[in-house]
């Protein structure tokens, strides 16, 4: 059978048209991970040593950290202005913390067996620096 004819330029544009394709999904793909990766609450690994373990909290509106708690002292510094919501695991609030940028608070060690979240009621993310004690024996605040 003989070969159809094609225009010289036909392939070429095939080709040109799938690579742009491909393109613009990576960009979306890349995109979509990226904002997913920045709408999540965590906490970011600064440095530790055996005196300290120092942390980056970033609590994003109505999206609590997951329960924990802390057997520890610890200084936490606002980097930004909001307000910090402590619940327990049924939801109740235990403190409120009305945050000021550029400003530090002691919080003491949690009742023994009390387990909370973080929860940022506002519209704007909040971030602190925790830095937290492992060596020290005051429960107090």
């Amino acid at each position: 059978m003989p070969k159809k004819a094609t225009s010289p330029g036909t392939s070429r544009g095939k080709s040109r048209s799938t690579g742009i394709a491909c393109l613009l999904c990576f960009v979306a793909g890349a995109g979509t991970m990226w904002a997913q990766q920045e709408v999540t609450s965590r906490r970011e690994p600064q440095f530790e040593n055996d005196q300290v373990s120092v942390w980056k909290s970033i609590i994003m509106p109505r999206q609590p950290l997951t329960l924990h708690r802390h057997d520890h002292g610890r200084a936490l510094v606002a980097l930004t202005d909001g307000q910090l919501r402590v619940v327990d695991k049924g939801g109740k609030v235990l403190d409120t913390y009305t945050l000021k940028a550029g400003t530090a608070m002691w919080l003491g060690i949690d009742p023994p067996g009390q387990m909370h979240a973080d929860v940022n009621p506002g519209t704007k993310p909040v971030e602190v620096i925790v830095v937290q004690l492992k060596n020290d024996r005051s429960a107090g605040r």
